[in-house]
């Protein structure tokens, strides 16, 4: 028996078993649940928005391959259900999350939208809080003077106090005023990410 008899079956025989062990290890990666991503709340009331505290999160999500999840605080007067339909506020609500899941989807970042229902952006924030419990951070934004874009003292240093994990808060730029919606091309780090 010459060497070339031996020698080509045993070439078949390991690459057999490694060809068996790649299907079964693929087949066993198909069957575990895909891992999970961290995510991102950035909660939000009325529909103004800050420009900075939105570019903040999108680039946070971004290089962090974390989701984001945009919070509306649904308040509902102590007279009424809390489960009551909030209509007219919540269809406002929606276009906000359309507007930040555009945005977010051109750089490629994922959101998944909640809205919390409170008596009070505190008890809303509680709410939200406790639905996502996976979040390694919250971004907020500090309201600027006359606009409804962000949260008061009172409500970030409550939530500084009661959040786990950490707390990012973006204050308004005092140049310029703060936009509803801009344009992710104005942010130079998601530039980049834009052209590729």
């Amino acid at each position: 028996m010459s060497t070339g008899d031996v020698l080509i079956p045993l070439l078949a025989l390991v690459a057999g078993v490694g060809l068996t062990a790649l299907v079964m290890r693929r087949r066993r990666g198909q069957a575990e649940p895909p891992a999970a991503r961290a995510k991102i709340l950035f909660p939000f009331v009325g529909t103004e928005l800050s420009e900075r505290a939105l570019q903040a999160t999108i680039r946070l999500a971004w290089a962090e391959g974390a989701v984001i999840v945009p919070g509306y605080l649904a308040t509902v007067p102590q007279a009424l259900p809390l489960d009551v339909p909030v209509g007219r506020s919540c269809d406002e609500a929606f276009s906000v999350f359309e507007a930040i899941e555009q945005r977010a989807s051109k750089v490629g970042v994922q959101v998944d939208g909640r809205i919390a229902r409170g008596r009070n952006v505190r008890h809303a924030l509680r709410v939200l809080m406790a639905e996502v419990t996976t979040a390694t951070r919250i971004v907020v934004a500090a309201a600027s003077n006359g606009h409804h874009d962000g949260f008061g003292v009172d409500d970030i240093a409550w939530l500084l106090r009661n959040a786990r994990g950490e707390v990012l808060v973006v204050r308004p730029d005092p140049e310029a005023g703060e936009l509803a919606f801009g344009s992710p091309e104005q942010d130079p780090l998601l530039r980049a990410r834009l052209a590729a």
